[in-house]
């Protein structure tokens, strides 16, 4: 069984924003203090060209990329318009251009063989496209949402959250780091915190509460998940070593009973709240 590690090794993640990157500049700062030990970002990429975001980026000396979406939609429009009736148009390029789109991105983001992919205001739904490469290289993408877990899935979340609390249907809202699955913000969580809300206040004052709150959060989100990350390689490479060394014996069994035992994978759950 591996032991806990007593330092992290040297880990590298990417980091994808849509907007002016305040998530983005918490991770920036917490991994230049030595809050996330041995960590660097090896990558910015934004899905808006103007995203201020990009610029926190390159201030820290960080690589940025543009990937837009948009220029896809264009491309498969038009190859749709060449082989298909007007009407049959629209939903079929839209899911093409998603599916590419998704893929190119898979191709960016693992050139730069990250640990781990944190979404910091990433403004997109993922296909499988993006999602399968990722779990291949078992690199895991974690997102911020500022919901409870189950609570105000996708956009708009903080105003949905107040509009549900000022007509009773809700006593507080909340914050979670979560795993990205394909359905929207339906990943276990990694950290979740809960945030009071008050009847006078207004929408744009719980918003900043709120976002201050997310920068504490993601930065414990991802060194959570850096550890977990970590602690599975281990046990992993602990796996291998044991079979290594035993496989002269194993081998004899396997002859002598005339059949090979499955490998038993180990499944762990983790959910921490605050």
């Amino acid at each position: 069984m591996a032991s806990p590690l007593a330092e992290p090794p040297p880990s590298r993640m990417t980091v994808l924003i849509s907007g002016g990157g305040t998530n983005l500049q918490a991770l920036i700062n917490a991994c230049s203090s030595g809050l996330l030990p041995n960590t660097s970002i090896a990558r910015v990429v934004s899905n808006r060209k103007g995203a201020f975001g990009l610029k926190r980026a390159e201030k820290a000396g960080i690589p940025t990329s543009y990937h837009n979406l948009l220029a896809y939609k264009r491309r498969f429009t038009d190859a749709k318009h060449a082989t298909s009736k007007p009407e049959d148009v629209g939903d079929a390029a839209d899911t093409a251009a998603r599916t590419a789109y998704d893929a190119d991105l898979a191709t960016l983001v693992l050139a730069d063989k990250p640990d781990l992919v944190v979404c910091a205001g990433w403004m997109h739904i993922f296909t499988n496209s993006f999602l399968n490469p990722l779990s291949a290289a078992k690199s895991p993408v974690l997102n911020i949402h500022p919901a409870l877990s189950g609570e105000f899935d996708g956009a708009n979340a903080i105003a949905r959250a107040y509009a549900a609390f000022q007509e009773g249907r809700i006593k507080h809202t909340g914050i979670m780091i979560h795993y990205v699955v394909r359905d929207v913000d339906r990943g276990e969580p990694i950290v979740v915190r809960e945030v009071e809300m008050g009847k006078r206040e207004a929408l744009e004052d719980l918003e900043g509460r709120i976002h201050v709150v997310e920068h504490e959060l993601i930065v414990k989100g991802v060194g959570i998940a850096l550890a977990r990350l970590w602690e599975g390689r281990e046990r992993d490479k602990d796996e291998v070593e044991t079979t290594t060394q035993d496989g002269s014996r194993q081998s004899r069994e396997n002859i002598d009973c005339g059949e090979s035992k499955p490998n038993t994978p180990e499944i762990c759950g983790h959910n921490t709240t605050l």
